[in-house]
């Protein structure tokens, strides 16, 4: 059984930071607890790797890019999200 530290991170709390990783603006204490964790966390370690593909296979996506459709898709699973 693994035994954790007060500084070490859990997986959700890993997940919840991966955009502020990922967009290089989380503190540098914050990232090196987020990179100990992905040392140590094959899962995590796996999901941040999926994310970054996703990300270079989708490229860049700007708002005007999107239908309205989309858009509206888009703004009704956000509302559903936050509503939960």
């Amino acid at each position: 059984m693994l035994s954790l530290r007060r500084r070490d991170i859990v997986c959700q709390q890993a997940v919840e930071m991966v955009t502020d990783y990922l967009e290089g603006s989380l503190p540098r204490r914050s990232r090196r607890r987020f990179e100990a964790h992905l040392r140590a966390c094959p899962n995590c370690a796996a999901y941040i790797e999926q994310i970054k593909l996703t990300i270079e296979l989708t490229g860049t996506i700007e708002p005007e890019d999107l239908t309205p459709e989309a858009k509206a898709d888009l703004t009704e699973l956000y509302r559903r999200w936050r509503s939960e």
